[in-house]
Order: C-alpha cells, then structure tokens, then sequence
C-alpha cells in the first residue's frame, strides 16, 4: 500500500528545487548509481526484440537481417547521442519531454509524452506475450492459458516497480548481467562449433550455411527493408538512458561513458548474435513463435541448454517490462506537472516512486493480456509494429529538439556542452529522414500488419488532437503561472 505525497513535494534539501526547469523533476531521490546506469544502459539496448523478434525476422529475411540491425543501431545511436548532450545540458527525469517543452513548446510535450506512453504501454503488451510464450516452452505449463500467464507477470512487475527506484535499479543491475552474460556465452558456444566444425542436426557450422541456403539475401532485398520497423522496435528501450538520469547524483559525468558504449553493444549483442545464428543453423530453421536462441541451443545436444536459456529469455522480457513502467510512470508525471497528463499521475509514493503513472500503464497493459486471449498467435506482431509507431515518433521528436537547441546554442541563447551530437543539422535530417522511410516502407508490408499499423495514425492522430483541445486551458495556465514573476510580498 502507498500513501500519496503531495505532487509537488519538495525534496529534503530546499535549495534542490533552485534552478529546476521541470516541476516534474522535484521529489526524486537521487538512488540510481553509476553501474545501475552503466548496466540498464546495457540492458536497454538487449531484449525481446532480438531475442524473440530475431527467429521470425531470421524466417523472413535471411542472414540480410545482420545489415538491418547494423544501419538501424546506428542511427539509434545517432538518437541517444542526441539525448544524450540533451541530459548534460540539463539532466531530467521527464527527458525527451521536458526538452520537447523547452524547444518545441506545450504542443510538442504533449505529442512527445503520449506517443512515448503508447510505445511502452503496447511494448508492455509485447513483453508480457513473450513472457507468456516463453513459460510455455516448458511442458509443464503448456497446459495454461498463455492469457492467464501474461496476466501473472504484470502483476509480479508491477509490484516490484512500485517498490522504490533502488529496488528497480537493483533489479535491472542484475537482470542486464544475466542477459550480458547469456550472450558472452551463446557467443563463445558458437566460436567453438565454428572452430572445432562440429555439426548441429547434420549441418556442420560456417559460412557454407549462408551459401548454401540462398546466400546473405536469400529472400531478396524487399523483405529487409519492411521488416526494419520490427528490428527499430528491438533497439526501443535506448533512450531510457535519458529517463534515469534524474534519479542520479552525477548524470553529467555517467551519462556520456552510457551512451558511448551503446555503439559497441549494437556490435556485439545484435549484429554478432544474428551472425552467429546463421553460421549454426540454416535461417530456415528459425521461426517467430521460438527464440532463435532456445532453437539453437535445444539443438546442440545439451538436453538443459534450451531451459537455460528459455530462462534467460524470460529474464529480458520482465527486465523489459519493468523497464517500461519505470519511464513512463516518470514522463506521465512531468506531463502531469505541466497539465498534459490526469493530474493524479504526478502522485508520488513516500519511497519517491511515482506509482500513479505506473499504475495506469499497467491497466492500459492489461489490453495485452486481453489480446493474448484473443489472438494468441498473432498478439505479438501486432502489438510490436504499434509500438514501432511511438519509437519512430520519439525518436523524431529528440531529433527535432536537438536541432532546436543547436540553433539556439548558434544564437547564444544556450551552450552546448563538450558530449555532442556530431554533424548537426545533417545527422538530425537525416535520420529523421531514415525515420519517416521505415514508416512509408510499413505502407508497402502488405502481407503482414504493417499497413494496418500505418492507418492506426489517423484514429491516434485524432485522440491526440482532442487530447490537446480537452487539456489546452489547463496546460497554458501552468505555463503561465510557471513563467509569471515572483510578487514581492513587502510590495
């Protein structure tokens, strides 16, 4: 049970709330330290989208699925590199927001918070179909409803996250270390097969596995290019980085050494392990409704590999889900604070965790596990191509706002910090660009969902415009009170 404080409650030090550009960033504790950052920032950047999403992208577009990851991760670098100098220009718990409502305004705030909440409420729904899915692996559960799984895992999350932000730091610590560690250990059980040309279901590890079945683009080029939304959905969690740095002492310093290891994990853990994955088993063996991990692993001769690794699978997914409530129970308050958001989702627990926000992330998550009812073949594509819409928009909408404060770092109105963005305007412009492509190339993905995902932007187009109208008083009266001067109280 958690008692409210007061929305606007005040950290312990009164001098804190000097100087702070975002109301919503007041009554944090600054818990989160450097290795929780270092480790989440590694963990953000690992989960259900390569170690899910990879089998059904392997069976549609081949070993082609290596150069999807590579171009997609460097752009989502360019992304969080962005925030990045964003967050030491001024760290904040709401963000990408708070600098979309610093640069782009209350209108731009507002788009960019609830999009990011779409994101994570139907990423949550993807999380907690895996999760139902991965439980199923085991034969022993089989026999319950993937529904009634999705539905236990929410609540296990949910109560972890309410706990405290040390708590989910400790949690997503060690969760990142599990995950690191499965791969360094996939990777490593692969350079031994390769080495040793040892053969798995009579096909001997190498690069004749690719040859042989139709070379690097077996399926042709089309199908790379419409499954790209789904591999942008698998690097979705790496602007969370941003997120935590309100809750952490020293983020000008931590933040920058986060985001450049970001590059090399793209390396490593997504291009790597699909690599490798096509060097042990032709892609033909890998399908969506099994992690392509478990497939290999399963099939290595090691009767408990698969559990294994299933296991740690199922760990990425909760690490996502958890993920998920912690940033935006933390947007859905600064947008609270500012009228964009229900007013009671800036309620803050007396552990300084804003529960409210998390609670109705939840409930919208529960949709998820109506879908899992529903449609429980398909519930996962669907929900991970909607989400691909809120990360597409995030990403375009951090864009946006680093252009802005270059300008008006040009202008003299702001300084850039030394941690930057290189190549601006071109590098903002241009992902931009990449950004809007993947969302024409949903158009043409007329065998799958990606053209119905694309026509949901016209009913979100219209909530977010009603939205705006139901919320515009309120939001414009905080901002005028927020810039209005003091009243000297002697006259």
């Amino acid at each position: 049970m958690h008692k409210d404080s007061d929305p606007g409650h005040l950290p312990d030090d009164p001098t804190a709330a000097e100087g702070v550009a975002d109301a919503g960033d007041l009554g944090y504790s600054k818990a989160l330290k450097p290795r929780h950052i270092s480790m989440i920032a590694i963990g953000g950047a690992i989960g259900t989208g390569l170690f899910l999403g990879a089998g059904g992208n392997l069976a549609k577009a081949g070993p082609a699925l290596a150069f999807a990851y590579a171009v997609s991760g460097v752009f989502a670098f360019c992304v969080v590199r962005a925030l990045g100098e964003m967050v030491v220009h001024r760290p904040s718990s709401g963000s990408f927001v708070s600098y979309a409502r610093e640069f782009l305004g209350e209108q731009g705030a507002y788009i960019a918070g609830w999009m990011y909440v779409l994101n994570w409420s139907t990423t949550g729904m993807a999380d907690i179909t895996a999760i139902a899915l991965y439980v199923h692996y085991w034969s022993m559960f089989t026999s319950v409803p993937q529904w009634v799984l999705a539905a236990i895992a929410l609540a296990i999350v949910l109560t972890v996250n309410l706990i405290s932000v040390k708590s989910f730091g400790e949690m997503e610590f060690w969760f990142a270390i599990v995950k690191v560690a499965a791969i360094v250990v996939f990777l490593l059980i692969g350079i031994f097969f390769l080495a040793s040309r040892q053969e798995i279901e009579s096909h001997a590890a190498g690069l004749s596995l690719i040859s042989d079945n139709g070379g690097w683009f077996p399926m042709g080029v089309l199908p790379v290019i419409l499954i790209t939304q789904t591999v942008i959905f698998a690097y979705s969690a790496v602007e969370m980085v941003g997120v935590t740095a309100g809750e952490t002492a020293d983020p000008e310093t931590i933040v920058p050494k986060a985001v450049n290891s970001i590059m090399w994990r793209v390396a490593i853990f997504y291009v790597g392990s699909v690599v490798m994955l096509t060097l042990l088993l032709p892609w033909t063996a890998y399908s969506a409704g099994e992690s392509p991990f478990v497939t290999v692993l399963s099939k290595i001769g090691v009767p408990a590999a698969g559990g294994i690794m299933n296991l740690v699978v199922l760990t990425a997914a909760m690490s996502s889900l958890n993920s998920g409530l912690y940033t935006t129970g933390r947007i859905l308050r600064s947008m609270a604070m500012a009228g964009s958001a229900p007013s009671f989702t800036a309620r803050m627990s007396r552990s300084h965790v804003p529960y409210a926000g998390i609670l109705l992330t939840s409930t919208v998550a529960l949709f998820g596990v109506a879908l899992n009812a529903w449609l429980p073949e398909d519930a996962f594509g669907i929900v991970t191509n909607v989400a691909s819409l809120g990360v597409i928009s995030t990403w375009c909408m951090i864009m946006l706002c680093h252009l802005v404060f270059v300008r008006r770092a040009r202008q003299g109105l702001v300084r850039r910090p030394a941690f930057r963005l290189w190549g601006s305007p071109w590098t903002e412009l241009v992902t931009i660009a990449f950004l809007l492509a993947v969302l024409v190339m949903m158009w043409f993905d007329t065998d799958g969902p990606g053209r119905d995902t694309i026509l949901l932007l016209v009913p979100i187009a219209l909530a977010l415009v009603g939205g705006w109208f139901a919320v515009r008083r309120r939001v414009h009266r905080i901002a005028s009170e927020r810039e209005a001067p003091p009243v000297d109280p002697l006259g």
